[in-house]
């Protein structure tokens, strides 16, 4: 069955379902659930309606404007392309921020550096708290909604990546303070309470550099080095001139460079170094307080 020609014929929400999860599990790898799932994400995006409709009105029909809309963003996913980057938002920590093919995709694992990073803030007390390679923003705006009386500067060498992150901090209303540059290249003096980071840490030839979503995020976000730990070391290195001491640098990392990471903190005298694992089981953040 050609796509483009028989728009007309299937014009019910249950017969697209129907006819697309079986082409989206082949072409994707995933399940029936998962399939039918992405399509009625895609058809809420063009229909402007919620779940909830979406599931009581299976046999309405759709137009054909909406029709041709939805099989474009069909087309962008049947080619892996992320479902981030077709709609165009992402949520993090229960808010949606706008991303775009110059940012990394929040992912879930990360929030739980913004729990660490949340739980090392004195509860009402202001703070100077720093987000480095912040991308889209997500870090550095949620912390600066989670935690009102923080000061919060985020840092990216991409001015693209920081028009986007203050597109995203006019939206959901947060107070960030946003500077070009290369990690700390821009901060000669300035301390902080906290230094939070989720650099690129996937060595420059891994394998998931080639698989699923990874494949369209920006390389330089992603990326370090041979072993993925050249701009940890910078950050961990240099952290020391930023923070006040007895404060805290949270930083996120690969599910296999814990112990190394730890062992760089370390070797800078950083105090009660942990790892922490994500939701899913893998080490994911290590936390250390200068002294």
């Amino acid at each position: 069955m050609n796509f483009h020609s028989d728009i007309s014929s299937l014009t019910s929400v249950r017969s697209v379902l129907d006819r697309d999860a079986p082409r989206l599990m082949q072409a994707l790898g995933i399940n029936w659930t998962a399939a039918r799932l992405e399509i009625r994400i895609l058809l809420e995006s063009v229909l402007k309606v919620d779940r909830a409709w979406l599931i009581a009105h299976e046999d309405q029909s759709i137009q054909p404007g909406p029709m041709h809309r939805y099989e474009a963003l069909l087309s962008r996913r049947l080619r892996s392309e992320p479902m981030a980057y077709i709609l165009g938002q992402r949520e993090f920590y229960g808010r949606l921020f706008k991303v775009g093919p110059e940012v990394l995709i929040p992912r879930p694992e990360t929030e739980i550096l913004v729990d660490l990073a949340k739980a090392r803030l004195p509860e009402g007390k202001t703070s100077d708290v720093l987000d480095l390679g912040t991308g889209s923003g997500c870090i550095a705006i949620t912390l600066a909604l989670e935690c009102p009386a923080s000061n919060v500067v985020g840092v990216d060498a991409s001015q693209s990546s920081l028009i986007l992150a203050r597109e995203n901090a006019a939206t959901l209303g947060a107070s960030v303070e946003w500077q070009k540059g290369n990690w700390y290249s821009t901060l000669y003096g300035k301390r902080f309470d906290l230094i939070v980071s989720n650099p690129p840490y996937i060595a420059e030839r891994d394998i998931h550099l080639e698989l699923g979503d990874v494949r369209f995020e920006p390389r330089s976000a992603l990326s370090s080095g041979p072993l993925g730990l050249n701009d940890l070391k910078v950050i961990i290195e240099e952290s020391q001139v930023h923070l006040n001491p007895g404060r805290w640098l949270v930083l996120e990392h690969g599910y296999d460079q814990g112990p190394v990471v730890m062992e760089l903190m370390k070797k800078r005298d950083f105090q009660q170094v942990e790892i922490h694992k994500d939701y899913a089981g893998n080490d994911r953040v290590t936390i250390g307080k200068c002294r």
